[in-house]
């Protein structure tokens, strides 16, 4: 199969986009690379890449925010209208109630996360920072947002991961791996370094479930209190981004890293955020055996955060965000995360018609975001 049949993407792809890309592809083991079309430099691996390895293990194609993922969730299913009192008493509930860093103190691990990490000093982590960040939303691009659909039901999106621990493992097992002749760090699945690690990234992806799952919880608590509305909730959508699992593909087993891709086997439902001020999309997934059966986890950046910061005027992120509840007093410091600072997603959404096929538009109308 060529290269190009398993790219998927929205523009043509900026000189050192596709050097990294080569590089990894040259990487010995590495099985095929799949580009999804919110793909973007990132250190070592790009984001929006799925890489296929025969018996190994890059820690780099998954990345630190193992398990980061997405929460979609129907809130009505009539048309509601959200006024502005309303939406300030929504934001600052959740400003109280969801931290963006950490709790005060330590929280309960379920029984789900009571398993031991695979050494020590991860298990230390996760007594330290771990009990005291799980709930929390974290900062960057992690969000709560609230949309509505076509119809004007309210829905909510929740995009968040593993906090640190999720970079602590990667740290960890990074240092423990072999550098290929790429300069990629990898470790043999077959070896107990190998096995370490992915044991590891599971409990990541249980923890950043688990992460999400609280701050809906709360998220829905606050609407049904403010609203004074049943809020019935069973059926949600939930997805994850950055992880390894194995799976087949093309008759072979393969280890299947997945980082800022989502999973998109037959069926398989799914969320692709847009950015603060345009539409998102609920998706399902067409099994493209070309894209290892992926699709994209967003939008995807068009300038880095350092650019963003520096091309994008306060004036432009306030137009650009001007029918979107916010916390205004921060809008200097998300200028980052403004819609400009990101791809077009109905190009995005475009270029991956093979691979899903969108089920719902929504659009943000409370967007809640730490600077």
């Amino acid at each position: 199969m060529n290269h190009s049949e398993r790219e998927f993407l929205a523009e043509a792809l900026p000189p050192d986009v596709a050097r990294a890309i080569r590089r990894l592809r040259r990487t010995a083991g590495v099985y095929g690379v799949a580009v999804m079309p919110d793909v973007h430099l990132s250190e070592d691996v790009c984001v929006g890449v799925v890489t296929a390895t025969h018996d190994l293990l890059l820690p780099d194609a998954v990345g630190g925010d193992i398990g980061c993922g997405m929460t979609g969730i129907r809130l009505t299913e009539e048309p509601l209208s959200l006024g502005s009192s309303a939406a300030l008493e929504i934001l600052t509930a959740l400003q109280r109630r969801v931290p963006i860093r950490k709790h005060a103190t330590k929280r309960d691990l379920p029984s789900s996360l009571e398993t031991e990490l695979s050494d020590p000093a991860l298990d230390r982590a996760l007594s330290r920072d771990g009990r005291v960040q799980l709930g929390t939303l974290g900062r960057g691009n992690h969000f709560v947002e609230l949309q509505r659909d076509e119809a004007g039901a309210l829905f909510a999106m929740i995009h968040s991961g593993s906090r640190s621990l999720g970079r602590v493992i990667r740290a960890h097992h990074r240092e423990r791996a072999n550098v290929t002749k790429t300069g990629i760090r990898a470790l043999s699945a077959d070896s107990d370094e190998g096995r370490a690690y992915l044991h590891d990234v599971a409990f990541a992806r249980r923890y950043a479930q688990h992460n999400r799952d609280l701050i809906a919880g709360e998220l829905t608590e606050i609407i049904r209190d403010t609203l004074q509305i049943d809020v019935d909730t069973p059926d949600r959508i939930s997805s994850d981004h950055n992880h390894v699992q194995q799976e087949t593909h093309d008759a072979l087993s393969l280890y299947v890293h997945r980082k800022g891709a989502q999973s998109a086997a037959q069926g398989e439902r799914g969320v692709i955020p847009g950015s603060m001020g345009t539409a998102s999309y609920h998706v399902v997934g067409r099994a493209h055996a070309p894209s290892f059966c992926s699709a994209s986890h967003g939008a995807g950046r068009a300038l880095s955060r350092s650019a963003a910061r520096r091309v994008v005027t306060r004036e432009r992120f306030q137009e650009d965000t001007k029918t979107v509840f916010f916390d205004r007093r921060i809008a200097h410091r998300l200028r980052e995360e403004a819609p400009a600072a990101y791809k077009d997603i109905r190009k995005v959404i475009r270029a991956q018609r093979k691979l899903v096929r969108v089920s719902r538009v929504l659009h943000p109308i409370l967007s809640f975001k730490g600077a």
